[in-house]
């Protein structure tokens, strides 16, 4: 069954289309920020140049495709154990958003490069490079986080050379290497690495920032989470904590806070879903906060999101094109609210919410359909759809090269 839904989201052809690019330059669609409350973020991850592609949201949470930001370096894609698919980097957060100092962060996976972009706060869809893109110090990354304060962003190199780096936000020069903070996984791994069973997934802080945390999927073993201590000024403990999974748990994928748990929900395409207790690291394996659960049909839950207003969990599933919507309970057990069919063969991937005039928007991209499809959240069990936004087009016309099947991440930016 696992190998299955690999195959599966593997399998789907990639529907995409090829034009021109030209030189490097932004690749502007609209510059009308009339009404515009925030952005949509995702990345084409071409290897002939990486672009962020933003969208306006509209007070309604609509999107408007705006313009093709280069991110200074190449995209690359994973080799797939199987035939080539979408989900390029098999993996959840190669676009981050902090809104504590309005900065994008996105990763250069053919480059083995980070960039950061300062942010308009009037029109969230206008990026500005800040600084220079730097190097991942690793091999191919995949995967950005950012601390609470903004003033931190750390990437996952999911390659060879696999790990994690951790660079300062300097207000001048932009990404500074952070002294203490480059840690080896150390793990068996290849240029490009193969997956999706085997490979890394996720960087994330913990909510109060008192760890970095990595998923790592298993293959022949089951896969973990790798936790480093992050102490008073920022450097990383030497060596990490290794959480292992429940039983059932094999390939721990996406991770996602849960607010004011002292957790991590994370999705698993062995099993649905995993929660993770990291109120104590060194016992969470045996918690029993820490689980893995089971999703009726699902296929492939690699993508998580949270929403505030709501209170639940939102999970895509790339096998059955879908969205499983979870809610848990004050002892993290979780129960599934609603299942959500999303366009067929249309690989349902990277998920973000925005909080529009108190109404929150779920953002899924559909990397076949060239799409990002837009979900009301009327409230717990009443996702609605909205908008299936076709970028392909206006973006071909502005003379952006897209394959479908090496587009990747969702992140959001909302106006204060």
């Amino acid at each position: 069954m696992l190998l299955k839904a690999f195959f599966l989201l593997s399998a789907l052809s990639h529907g995409a289309f090829s034009t021109s690019s030209g030189s490097n330059s932004d690749k502007v669609v609209t510059s009308n920020s009339r009404g515009v409350k925030g952005a949509a973020y995702l990345i084409s991850n071409e290897a002939d140049g990486n672009y962020v592609i933003a969208s306006n949201i509209g007070s309604d949470g609509k999107l408007t495709v705006a313009r093709a930001v280069y991110a200074g370096g190449a995209g690359a894609h994973g080799n797939d154990n199987g035939p080539v698919g979408t989900d390029p980097f098999f993996s959840q957060g190669s676009v981050q958003v902090s809104h504590s100092n309005n900065i994008l962060a996105t990763v250069n996976a053919g480059s083995n490069t980070v960039s950061i972009f300062k942010i308009n706060p009037e029109n969230p869809s206008e990026l500005s490079l800040h600084g220079k893109p730097v190097n991942s110090g690793g091999d191919f990354p995949i995967s950005v986080a950012f601390n609470k304060q903004g003033d931190t962003l750390c990437v996952l190199n999911g390659g060879q050379n696999n790990g994690i780096n951790c660079y300062r936000i300097d207000p001048f020069f932009g990404l500074v290497p952070k002294s203490n903070t480059k840690r080896s996984l150390g793990l068996p791994r290849t240029n490009p690495p193969s997956g999706p069973p085997g490979s890394l997934s996720q960087i994330i802080f913990s909510e109060d920032d008192r760890y970095v945390v990595v998923s790592v999927k298993g293959n022949t073993a089951p896969g973990f989470l790798a936790v480093w201590d992050v102490y008073a000024g920022g450097s990383l403990s030497q060596e990490y904590t290794k959480i292992s999974t429940k039983a059932g748990g094999m390939l721990p994928f996406s991770l996602t806070v849960i607010p004011g748990a002292d957790a991590l929900l994370g999705t698993d395409p062995a099993i649905g879903y995993e929660t993770w207790d990291l109120s104590n690291v060194q016992k969470a394996a045996n918690s029993s906060r820490t689980t893995a659960v089971a999703v009726p049909g699902q296929q492939a839950h690699c993508w998580s999101t949270y929403s505030y207003k709501t209170g639940n969990y939102y999970l895509v599933d790339a096998g059955a094109n879908s969205v499983t919507e979870i809610s848990l309970d004050n002892s993290l057990k979780g129960t599934v609210v609603k299942q959500y069919p999303q366009q067929a063969n249309s690989a349902t991937l990277d998920p973000a919410v925005a909080s529009i005039n108190g109404n929150d928007y779920l953002y899924v991209l559909l990397a076949r359909a060239l799409s990002i499809q837009v979900l009301a959240l009327q409230g717990p069990g009443q996702a609605t759809s909205l908008q299936t936004l076709d970028f392909g087009d206006a973006l071909q016309k502005a003379g952006l090269h897209i394959d479908a099947v090496n587009l990747t991440g969702m992140a959001t930016y909302v106006r204060a």
